[in-house]
């Protein structure tokens, strides 16, 4: 159960604009942790336009940032982020269910190709060791452009922030629809 309460958007009837914002943001819904950070409108807005500009607005393709963003919620220990995107956000990337759950111990596994372990190696540095050791990055370089390099480490630092976050607080999972 969550730490703070989760406002409902009627409890917030002078944040329609934000409210609003959200919802187009969020295939027309307001999730939990926006439901969460409603208690602070300035930084529900500057978290909803992150998470929109590392997820759609970067030069990485979809598979790859699924395959970073599940990874740092396994890494994190943090249901929220794993069950929001699996398979919701996965599925139409082209990720199967098995192809998530092995994301949990990835090096072992056949199904990620050498790009996605070069990214994998280098979330596993920057999230567990925030130095990242030369030979991570040296393969890095193989397989990224620089701003390529600039927008994975961003999409992987606003990662590491969302599972912070939703462990601190203990952000309720959304439920799944069928």
């Amino acid at each position: 159960m969550a730490r703070v309460k989760l406002l409902q958007p009627e409890d917030c009837p002078d944040q329609t604009a934000l409210l609003d914002r959200i919802r187009k943001g969020r295939r027309g819904n307001v999730i939990n942790v926006y439901k969460t950070l409603l208690h602070s409108p300035d930084i529900a807005s500057v978290w909803l336009d992150l998470v929109n500009v590392v997820r759609w607005k970067v030069d990485l393709e979809g598979r790859l940032r699924e395959v970073v963003i599940v990874r740092i919620g396994y890494l994190n220990r943090c249901p929220y982020v794993v069950n929001q995107h699996v398979p919701e956000l996965t599925a139409p990337e082209g990720l199967s269910n098995e192809e998530c759950a092995a994301l949990a111990d990835w090096r072992p596994s056949p199904f990620f190709s050498a790009r996605e372990r070069a990214a994998l190696a280098y979330a596993d540095a920057v999230t567990r060791e925030i130095d990242v050791p030369e030979a991570v990055f040296a393969e890095l370089r193989k397989h990224f452009n620089e701003r390529q390099i600039v927008e994975l480490t961003v999409l992987i630092g606003t990662y590491n922030m969302h599972t912070r976050v939703g462990q601190a607080l203990q952000i309720d999972p959304e439920p799944h629809h069928p």
